[in-house]
């Protein structure tokens, strides 16, 4: 996938997940949020010519964009949509957990979005560039 397929990716899945969590729907829902960070994420990472491949690189991008950003949000938003993550698996989560913390991992998805169509040329497209 390219960068802008990611990006078309990450918005269906927020929306999706908005669906889910309607329909009560908690650990697909859930899902859902963690893969439009995901998505949202690569985008950024493809865009920057990092590593994306995996967890831990995604991960590790977002840890490097909220340094070079000097941005704590960055760092905050990854840790709560991995929180989405962990529910799917675990279904942990409370109804107020789940409506704290929804909307700080959309604005991490939208930030992300956001920061990968800044307008400057894709880097990478296969997962293993620096």
């Amino acid at each position: 996938m390219i960068k802008d397929e990611h990006v078309q990716t990450a918005q269906g899945f927020l929306t999706k997940s908005d669906g889910y969590f309607a329909e009560g729907d908690v650990l697909q829902g859930s899902e859902k949020l963690w893969g439009a960070a995901a998505h949202a994420l690569t985008a950024v990472a493809q865009h920057r010519g990092w590593r994306y491949g995996n967890h831990n690189a995604l991960r590790q991008a977002a840890l490097r964009l909220a340094d070079e950003m000097e941005d704590e949000r960055i760092r905050l938003g990854l840790l709560v949509a991995e929180k989405f993550h962990a529910n799917f698996y675990h279904d942990f989560m409370e109804d107020g957990e789940l409506d704290v913390n929804r909307p700080d991992a959309q604005r991490f998805v939208e930030r992300m979005l956001a920061i990968a169509d800044d307008g400057q040329p894709e880097q990478s497209t296969n997962g293993i560039a620096e």
